[in-house]
């Protein structure tokens, strides 16, 4: 044998034997990890979670890639057939690897088609490192991958099983994965219902998603849809004469594509989306592997009411816009003077700025980001307007002003038998501002929501009733000092506790408490022993100040201890939850709700009476003006300089709370008159329990009344109290919180925080007067600032 031809025979078998190993350094996963027997029969990719509301609609999604899987009969033929005609047109003749394509691929260096197979496809999207690379090793290394996988794809999966792995897996436009998904997000179908032209336009994004998107580049699109077509011609699965008249035709698209910023309830999908990662982490898959709420196609369903959750973002938007211009009209808003001696504030969020940690990191020197700062530019920012977004030229730290002086919200609408959310509204836009300030975390002075709570209290321990006579005078803690710091609110005379609490009488609050325990401080220890016994779980300071609502507690935490009243004295602990299921609908866990028996039914009932008393007769007299009707007990709260302005009321089927004011608490109203709970807060609930009263899908009956309890042998009628002198016209303005800075504590003792004056009761003759000099002045006191307070979102372009 000539030394040549021996070469050639050498260099032959030895590139069969190179091949040879190469593949099987392939398989053996020397180049990278290669799936085992149990990842090939139990393949998954990466699915989104999915979010339900209680009536089994889809709220929101978590993911890293948006996907659901669908099964086979669940997807059209004119997407199958779309899809063999153009991805692989042998696919039902091949196993996995199409030799025909392979050899025209070699042939023609790539140019005449490329030689991957749906099978090969779908290896790729599964099992393999899925990313772009023009190293030509690197390439090779997974392709020769994926023919692997594919081939053992064939021998476990049928043909149409492996179709629909890749319908699932594959990528369309707007990083929108799997075909359902594409069909909700492109024509709002389930994919069962695509028509062909949909289908071409779909299968058409596959060759390329970003360059074929119907909605970026409509003419290249409706060309690909075309081809795709075509090729369905070719492949016997469109009639010629069809295709003739469906090319002409334009794409017709429905486009709604679900993100964090849109969709029902963005704020509560926020905070759910933290509470099921605290979920995942404590719970583990039969593999021994915690869930991942990204990764794993879990299920959710919350008890979130859609039509409720509707109405409260739209009380929301509705009160708050109109609110919004009269803070805006303030000539310290106008004129800038709210941010006199506040450089501090500015400057940290200037330095949490998007702008300033982008030009931070480009290199730029302090001095020239400060510069930027102060130069005007064109930006979007925040607006009362349908786009919620309006076009202008300004500074970027003229935006920050502009961005922390927006009024924010908070509203939670619930069950109070059940404890089950019903609505979530964390603040006034998710886009711009992310801060929920209903949640735990968020906590704002209460102010005279506490009251309820205090005489409760007295009611259940202390032998008071709804008739007790209270004084309304100041009273004197010991080293605490005197509660009220000032007489100013005091009428010194005597009245049934519910006329005190229908008047949000501070000082009469302050004798309630003392009375309590008259050994020193131990009646503001014994109610905080109570708000511990309702799962108040925000740590709060003993001062006697508490009876006046100086402490921060959340609106989410106020909503479950108000629950016991009319929860016939049991205390339920609000759920949002009602079961969570894996990928394939197998539920994981149930949640039930969580109550305890804080007080009898009968202190319940007597709270709910003289909280009937404060809608007829008191401080939120004004809601029966909103069309409101049927039995509605609640309380407003408004603190110091109207930092804080809250309502929360009842009916016997639901309890709602909102809370209004800035995050900057020094950014507030100046008139107590607007700043109130009654005029800044209650209209919120208003708006929505007409709204939803209304609805019948809400199951609210507005002739159902809060049911007496059988021991009790004689009803309460709060307006036949002697004594009780039901208001005349107009509202009694809420009367503030105390702080513990009046107290004489240590800690305090520097803070300048005083108490503004508790207004007269106007009659209905003297409020319609023009010239009113009884209205009492707020106080120009500065607000405490013992914690770090939410931080507004700054303009979301530009700024």
């Amino acid at each position: 044998m000539k030394k040549s031809v021996k070469i050639v025979w050498i260099t032959a078998f030895g590139s069969i034997l190179f091949i040879i190993l190469f593949i099987l350094l392939c398989n053996w996963g020397v180049f990278g990890k290669m799936p085992d027997m149990d990842d090939l029969q139990n393949p998954s990719a990466s699915l989104s979670s999915q979010v339900y509301a209680q009536d089994g609609s889809l709220m929101g999604k978590y993911y890293l890639q948006d996907r659901i899987n669908v099964e086979y009969k669940d997807i059209s033929k004119p997407v199958l057939d779309a899809v063999i005609s153009t991805e692989d047109e042998r696919f039902y003749n091949h196993s996995g690897i199409d030799l025909r394509a392979l050899g025209r691929a070699f042939a023609g260096l790539g140019r005449d088609g490329g030689a991957s197979t749906i099978t090969m496809q779908t290896a790729k999207n599964l099992f393999t490192d899925n990313w772009a690379t023009k190293n030509f090793i690197i390439r090779s290394i997974q392709k020769v991958k994926e023919a692997i996988i594919a081939v053992k794809l064939e021998r476990n999966f049928t043909k149409e099983e492996i179709l629909t792995l890749y319908l699932n897996t594959v990528a369309f436009s707007d990083n929108v994965f799997g075909i359902r998904n594409a069909a909700k997000t492109f024509f709002q179908k389930e994919p069962d219902s695509l028509n062909v032209k949909e289908a071409a336009v779909l299968i058409g994004m596959l060759k390329g998603a970003t360059l074929y998107n119907p909605r970026r580049n409509y003419n290249t699109s409706l060309d690909r849809r075309n081809v795709v077509m075509n090729q369905m011609v070719k492949n016997n699965k469109l009639d010629k004469k069809a295709y003739d008249t469906l090319k002409l035709q334009p794409i017709e698209l429905h486009y709604k594509k679900l993100d964090e910023n849109a969709g029902l309830g963005p704020y509560f999908r926020m905070v759910l989306g933290e509470e099921l990662k605290k979920w995942c982490k404590e719970h583990q898959k039969p593999n021994g592997k915690n869930y991942d709420l990204y990764r794993d196609g879990l299920k959710i369903y919350t008890t979130i009411n859609p039509q409720m959750q509707k109405y409260a973002e739209e009380a929301v938007d509705k009160h708050i816009a109109n609110m919004q211009k009269y803070l805006s009209s303030q000539d310290n808003i106008k004129s800038g003077r709210v941010w006199k001696d506040r450089e501090n504030v500015l400057e940290a969020a200037m330095k949490q700025s998007e702008r300033w940690r982008s030009m931070q990191a480009e290199g730029a020197s302090e001095e020239a980001i400060r510069k930027s700062f102060h130069e005007k530019t064109k930006m979007k920012v925040f607006s009362w307007n349908n786009k919620r977004e309006a076009d202008t030229v300004m500074t970027p730290y003229d935006s920050i002003k502009y961005s922390r002086q927006m009024l924010q919200a908070g509203f939670m609408v619930m069950d109070p038998i059940t404890g089950e959310v019903k609505a979530w509204v964390g603040g006034i836009d998710f886009e711009n501002y992310k801060y929920d300030h209903v949640n735990f975390n968020t906590k704002r002075q209460v102010g005279s929501t506490i009251k309820p709570l205090l005489y409760g209290l007295a009611i259940e321990e202390a032998g008071f009733t709804p008739t007790s006579m209270v004084q309304d005078v100041q009273q004197s803690f010991g080293g605490f000092g005197l509660v009220p710091a000032t007489s100013k609110t005091c009428t010194g005379s005597t009245m049934p506790m519910a006329q005190a609490l229908a008047g949000s009488r501070n000082c009469a609050s302050a004798y309630i408490l003392k009375q309590l325990d008259n050994s020193g401080n131990n009646g503001a220890r014994r109610f905080v022993d109570f708000l511990k016994r309702c799962d108040f779980k925000t740590p709060i300071e003993p001062y006697p100040s508490i009876a006046l609502g100086s402490c921060e507690i959340s609106l989410f935490e106020m909503l479950q201890g108000y629950s016991m009243f009319p929860g016939r004295g049991f205390n339920v602990q609000p759920m949002f939850i009602t079961r969570i299921e894996d990928r394939n609908g197998n539920v994981i866990e149930t949640f039930v709700p969580k109550r305890k028996e804080v007080i009898s039914d009968i202190t319940a009932y007597s709270v709910i009476k003289m909280m009937q008393g404060v809608m007829q007769f008191g401080t939120g007299r004004s809601i029966w003006g909103y069309n409101v009707k049927g039995e509605i007990a609640g309380k407003t709260g408004t603190t110091n300089d109207n930092s804080d302005a809250w309502f929360i009321g009842y009916t016997p089927q639901l309890l709602a709370g909102t809370w209004v004011g800035c995050d900057d608490r020094f950014i507030r109203f100046n008139s107590t008159y607007i700043g109130q709970g009654a005029h800044a807060a209650m209209p919120i609930w208003a708006y929505f329990y007409n709204k939803a009263a209304n609805d019948p899908a809400c199951g609210i009956d507005v002739s159902s009344t809060f049911a007496k309890p059988e021991s009790m042998t004689n009803d309460i009628f709060i307006d036949g109290i002697s004594g009780f002198v039901p208001i005349p016209g107009g509202e009694v303005e809420d009367a503030g919180a105390g702080s513990s800075s009046e107290y004489g504590e240590d800690e305090y003792e520097n803070d300048n925080y005083n108490y503004p004056n508790e207004p007269t009761i106007q009659t209905k003759k003297d409020s319609s007067s023009k010239n009113n000099n009884n209205k009492p002045k707020p106080s120009p006191a500065t607000p405490v600032n013992k914690e770090e307070k939410p931080k507004a979102v700054l303009p979301k372009k530009n700024n």
